[in-house]
């Protein structure tokens, strides 16, 4: 099964500042602002939620492809990338602009002043699925995650123009967007991945009841955080899976991707739903337990014992037969 994954590809640049960013403020001269802070040190790292999710689905083996524009500063990111199992060949490289970046200084309360440069993410929508789909000799499903929003669109548009099944992952995007654009969206997807908060904020946008919209989809997989997952089907029970025990947890960052990037790999090996979020939940908690989005290491005997612990011989039997 070959699917390809729209998203955001970016870098975080993570700074920590010893003092407090309060007593550097003047209060009658706020409207003139002018401040350096002396930064302890500089943490980079790979992101972007298209990339966080291939990687993901390349550490478990299912040749992701993913879809999106970068700058020129992407030859290392792409080389990390390529190592592990992820098809770049479909990226855009701009050729004015630098990939997409987040910087953020954190002071000693743990408060933050950051900012995100979108840079050659915006180039996103100039990609067109049809000549990605010529290359692997065709797609099978499509992941249209948080991009460009004109992006997201065209994405969309183009599937259902040309008979591709997507799934539709707004995530961060929804605070943006119209109620309007999170129905096309959303209508006629195979599956929608949202967590609670973003459920009730499409509900609350589009103006469509949870039923309303359960009908206008296949699938309805919703994040339940600590909870696991429920999955939905028109007129079928529906799946609720837990979350493997945690040995710590030290950044939920890139949870969301991890999980969905272990579904979508269950998708691909072709086991049923239930299976393919164990495989989600359990590649979400190896992330909650590491800093950064894709610093884990996904240690084959190591990922089967705790998946075993958590969801039982039988289910493990099944993944291990694709796992090797």
């Amino acid at each position: 099964m070959r699917i390809a994954v729209t998203g955001s590809i970016a870098t975080d640049h993570l700074m920590t500042f010893p003092g407090r960013f309060a007593d550097q403020l003047v209060a009658d001269q706020l409207h003139t602002v002018s401040l350096s802070f002396l930064v302890d040190n500089l943490d980079v790292r790979r992101g972007g939620v298209g990339a966080n999710i291939c990687f993901g689905m390349g550490q478990l083996g299912t040749g992701p492809i993913l879809v999106g524009a970068a700058g020129s500063d992407f030859d290392e990111y792409r080389a990390w990338l390529d190592r592990h199992g992820v098809d770049t060949n479909s990226v855009r490289i701009s050729e004015v602009l630098h990939t997409a970046r987040f910087v953020c200084t954190t002071d000693a309360d743990h408060n933050q002043i950051g900012s995100f440069y979108t840079g050659a993410m915006s180039e996103a929508r100039q990609i067109e699925l049809q000549s990605v789909a010529e290359r692997v000799g065709g797609l099978d499903l499509v992941l249209i995650g948080a991009d460009d929003p004109e992006a997201m669109l065209r994405h969309t548009e183009e599937c259902k123009t040309r008979g591709i099944p997507f799934a539709a992952d707004f995530s961060q995007q929804i605070a943006r967007m119209s109620g309007d654009d999170i129905r096309t969206l959303l209508e006629g997807a195979k599956y929608l991945f949202s967590n609670e908060y973003e459920k009730g904020l499409i509900e609350s946008k589009t103006g469509w009841s949870d039923a309303e919209i359960l009908g206008k989809v296949d699938y309805r997989v919703t994040t339940l955080g600590s909870r696991g997952v429920r999955i939905e089907r028109v007129g079928e029970d529906p799946i609720e899976v837990g979350c493997p025990e945690e040995d710590a947890k030290v950044d939920p960052t890139g949870v969301g991707d991890a999980f969905r990037a272990g579904f979508l790999s269950g998708l691909s090996w072709g086991v049923g739903h239930e299976r393919a979020a164990q495989v989600g939940c359990m590649l979400a908690t190896l992330v909650i337990e590491t800093l950064g989005t894709q610093e884990y290491q996904l240690k084959r005997a190591h990922f089967m014992d705790r998946f075993t612990k958590a969801y039982g011989v039988d289910a493990a039997d099944e993944v291990r037969a694709y796992l090797g």
